[in-house]
């Protein structure tokens, strides 16, 4: 399969059984099940992705050890926000040359932070025949001086027959124009404070050719630009864009699965860190950074999910790299 270009069409035959998911909708959350994975997806409270702690690896009892996977932040640009910081609304304002941001200057086009201040959304969770979608959207409703509110943020998420990992896509519909536009989001998620003693350790496949880093590493609290950090400005695309984190098994505290995230086309990355806050160990990333103007789309597209190696992980990236963006109908999917 190419590198680039890719299209997989997931189809099916009459005799095939549809498969064996269930849906359940409750007042905050939808929650999935599915022979190998269970998961949810949040209406009201910390929302986007999938729920924090809801990822569970059937096979091995493993849980994701964060706030949620897949989680969605604000529209931004390169540049500082300190000329007008007083007039803007919300969670607009920016602050760098902090312990949690950095050094490196960036500024909010449009807000909120979708996961934190949207507080509700209308997860439609859909079971066809060899798959189950979930869809979200959220029009931004605060903008920066001189920008307009209303850009359109899309996420899908295909639970495919058989895998203990789920494929995702994170697209924006602006309306505004900027040189330089990204959408920033935890990918996969972050490591609770409390949790990190349940993480062994994390694998960044862009640093030295691919570093696996012991949780110890992560005791202190470092800023997101002081190491792990990548900048395509700086280092160019990576051959591929990997971030795991490798959780001990629940009941014998021996390593476990992997936790990955993989970013399918290396070239959208603008930015990505893995870093200690306080609270947490954090694996952020932004992607775009390009040109974009009023009315058109940008996005990136992901696979999310439990590995039992990093050669698995590396196998099954390869074989979607390129991807950008996903698209569903009635009874497939098409990675594109």
């Amino acid at each position: 399969m190419t590198s680039l270009a890719i299209v997989l069409l997931l189809g099916f035959s009459d005799c095939e059984a549809p498969v064996s998911h269930s849906i359940a909708t409750h007042s905050s959350h939808v929650s999935l099940q599915t022979p190998q994975l269970d998961a949810s997806f949040v209406r009201k409270g910390y929302v986007s992705g999938v729920k924090s702690g809801s990822l569970l690896d059937k096979a091995t009892g493993s849980r994701d050890l964060g706030f949620g996977l897949d989680i969605i932040d604000w529209i931004m640009e390169p540049g500082a926000d300190d000329a007008y910081r007083d007039k803007l609304n919300g969670d607009l304002a920016y602050r760098y040359n902090t312990l949690v941001h950095g050094k490196r200057a960036k500024r909010s086009i449009e807000g909120p932070q979708i996961c934190t201040q949207a507080k509700k959304l209308d997860p439609n969770v859909v079971k066809a025949h060899d798959f189950t979608a979930v869809f979200m959207k959220y029009n931004y409703t605060i903008a920066a001086p001189g920008k307009r509110t209303g850009s359109l943020w899309e996420q899908t998420l295909i639970f495919p027959r058989g895998k203990r990992y789920f494929i995702s896509s994170d697209r924006i519909t602006s309306v505004n124009s900027s040189e330089a536009m990204f959408l920033r989001l935890d990918m996969p998620g972050h490591i609770k404070k409390q949790n990190i003693d349940k993480a062994s350790e994390i694998y960044l496949s862009y640093i030295d050719g691919g570093k696996r880093i012991p949780i110890s590493e992560f005791a202190t609290p470092f800023a997101p630009d002081e190491k792990f950090n990548f900048r395509r400005d700086r280092d160019g695309v990576a051959k591929r864009f990997i971030r795991a984190y490798r959780v001990k098994n629940p009941k014998t505290g021996k390593p476990g699965p992997w936790l990955a995230g993989m970013t399918l086309d290396p070239a959208v990355v603008h930015e990505g860190w893995c870093n200690r806050r306080p609270g947490s160990i954090c694996l952020i990333e932004e992607f775009g950074g390009r040109p974009v103007r009023v009315g058109e789309r940008f996005s990136a597209a992901f696979i999310v999910g439990w590995f039992d190696s990093i050669e698995e992980m590396h196998r099954i990236y390869d074989q979607h790299k390129g991807a950008t963006d996903l698209k569903v109908t009635a009874n497939s999917w098409t990675l594109n």
